[in-house]
């Protein structure tokens, strides 16, 4: 019997799908929280000039994201339409990965290949080639997983649960990928630059066998209607409300994170005198809260609904960055606790926000009579990486107020408070705004359901 659109994947496919999570999740992270801080301290860059080649690259990787979302719809292969850009991105990122998280030291191969090319035009450009790989493969990676999670089920809970198993391989991964370094300079001690290495390793390591299980073992249902994907559809997803609402909420929910990302290992240290392990520890504390809260906001959803369920955890999220600006200086235990709490809310962002695009794919297919699932999660990563990129750009106010990134470095109240205010306040406003954004989104499980039954009646039920 063909198995129902509607009914459970099964744990062990939820969990192969999953699986990439982990490499992708261990390059996104030291992206956001490392990697920045990393070519400032360690490979000698200002903290501008840094936020700049990282801000510059991201926004001029957005347009990509629209066209490879259209290039995946028309895409036609006896294994589907996003599994052969699922296989395409490992070559890019393994090669993005050497590049990135492996250019220091006096015998490094990707250095000594990059200054054979570049003739020595030095670190910066160094940083914009390997960025330029990583934020190439990455856009094919995440695209390709997140719109093949929307064609594994047509219910709508069952959506929340699949999202919510991806949600948690990212977690798991960038849990694994937080406790390297740790492991590295503490227990072999080892330097940061070599823990930022095996943070390299470990995405070389794991990205081919993740992959490769995923497109071995979790189906992928194909297409009931052709696409003629053109750039100029994007301009119909505009005048969607459900469109309008989910790529504003993305943008204003996903900056918050990553000024936390950006920001949190000089917060930690300069701010509230935590050593570089206990900063670390925090952030572990974070995502490992993320990763309990996963299941507990797919539930929630089932519960409120998912667009009630994600204003409520903006609203939780807001409230518990005041946790974290409470906390007394060199508490480690109390900001451990506020640390916790923050994570809490941080997976229902990515979790629910995708299982409302799916909900949208929908409702757009029924208008337009053609599935154009990879140009509408397309709009998610490209107002995602406009978070992320707005937030790296934080450096400037920062070095503008004087705060000295060295480590140990002695910052002027009026530098800290700079700092502070963008660590935390400006988190706080944006997740309270995303909140209000939200609560109007026009898709609930009754009108789902209700073009779920009017595609089968058209036979579009794929």
């Amino acid at each position: 019997m063909a198995k129902s659109k509607g009914e459970r994947r099964s744990t062990f496919t939820l969990a192969a799908f999953a699986g990439p999570g982990l490499p992708f999740a261990g390059l996104g992270l030291p992206l956001a929280v490392h990697l920045s801080p990393f070519y400032a301290e360690s490979v000698g860059l200002s903290l501008s000039v840094v936020g700049a080649i990282f801000m510059a690259v991201k926004l001029a990787d957005i347009p990509f994201d629209p066209i490879l979302g259209g290039w995946m719809d028309r895409t036609r292969t006896k294994i589907g339409r996003f599994k052969p850009w699922m296989l395409a991105c490992v070559p890019v990122l393994l090669a993005a990965t050497w590049l990135m998280f492996m250019p220091l030291g006096p015998a490094s191969p990707a250095l000594d290949l990059f200054n054979g090319l570049a003739q020595g035009f030095g670190r910066e450009a160094y940083l914009t080639v390997a960025l330029i790989l990583v934020y190439i493969g990455f856009s094919m990676a995440a695209l390709a997983q997140t719109s093949w999670a929307a064609t594994l089920s047509a219910d709508y809970d069952q959506r929340s649960r699949i999202y919510g198993a991806w949600q948690m391989g990212n977690v798991v991964g960038m849990l694994l990928i937080l406790a390297l370094p740790v492991v590295i300079t503490n227990l072999f001690k080892g330097t940061h630059e070599q823990g930022v290495e095996a943070m390299g390793w470990f995405i070389i390591i794991t990205l081919p066998i993740t992959v490769g299980l995923a497109v071995w073992k979790v189906p992928e249902p194909p297409p009931t209607t052709e696409c003629h994907a053109k750039l100029s559809d994007y301009i119909a997803f505009f005048k969607l409300t459900a469109v309008r609402r989910l790529m504003i909420t993305d943008l204003l929910y996903g900056l918050a994170p990553g000024v936390t990302g950006a920001l949190a290992l000089f917060y930690f240290k300069a701010a509230k005198g935590m050593s570089d392990g206990q900063a670390n520890i925090l952030i572990f504390l974070y995502f490992a809260a993320g990763l309990a809260g996963a299941p507990l906001w797919a539930w929630a959803a089932t519960k409120l609904g998912k667009h009630k369920a994600l204003a409520v955890a903006g609203l939780c999220y807001a409230a518990a960055y005041v946790g974290v600006w409470l906390a007394p200086h060199g508490n480690f235990p109390l900001q451990a606790l506020a640390m916790l709490c923050v994570g809490l809310p941080f997976s229902a962002t990515p979790i629910l926000l995708r299982s409302m695009m799916a909900d949208v794919g929908d409702e757009e297919r029924l208008k337009s009579g053609e599935d154009r699932t990879g140009m509408l999660y397309a709009l998610l990563t490209a107002t995602n990486k406009v978070g992320y990129a707005v937030a790296v750009a934080t450096y400037w106010p920062l070095d503008m107020a004087g705060f000295d990134k060295t480590p140990g470095a002695s910052n002027t109240p009026e530098a800290i408070g700079a700092l502070t205010l963008l660590f935390v306040g400006l988190p706080i406003v944006l997740l309270l705004a995303g909140a209000l954004i939200i609560r109007g989104f026009p898709i609930d499980e009754a009108r789902q359901k209700a073009n779920r039954a009017a595609l089968e009646a058209q036979g579009q039920a794929g």
